[in-house]
């Protein structure tokens, strides 16, 4: 599932920075997940407690998640706008749940009807922040 797989990866990269800063366990780990990535919050937040729990320096961390709303910009006309899931059928939602990138295959400036158009926020999954225990 996409979301255990983004667990993982965000659990990887704790574990690689608390190496990297010599830290014994992490506390708290602060992740922020781009509206656009469409992903299911309490999955992504069930798998990384089931993680967390096998692997000793992020035992008793706690995961803090944030949304991050996601912000188009029309490159024609210069309009800015947020995403509207529900204005896309389910296949089209799933489609860019695994691939965002195809936002730009189904998703048109409301102004001018535009595909072309950058995404200002609101799209990927990081670490914002780790802390632990030296």
């Amino acid at each position: 599932m996409h979301e255990w797989a983004l667990a993982e990866a965000v659990a990887s990269a704790a574990i690689r920075i608390a190496k990297e800063e010599k830290l014994k366990s992490i506390s708290i780990v602060n992740v922020s997940l781009g509206e656009l990535q469409q992903v299911d919050v309490e999955i992504f937040k069930f798998a990384l407690s089931e993680i967390k729990s096998n692997i000793p320096m992020l035992k008793d961390a706690d995961f803090n998640v944030k949304i991050v709303k996601a912000e188009f910009k029309c490159r024609v006309c210069g309009y800015r706008w947020t995403f509207r899931r529900e204005v896309l059928n389910e296949e089209v939602q799933e489609a860019i749940h695994f691939i965002p990138e195809l936002a730009h295959s189904f998703i048109r400036c409301p102004n001018c009807s535009s595909p072309d158009f950058e995404v200002v926020k609101g799209r990927g999954v990081w670490l914002e922040s780790i802390v632990g225990v030296k």
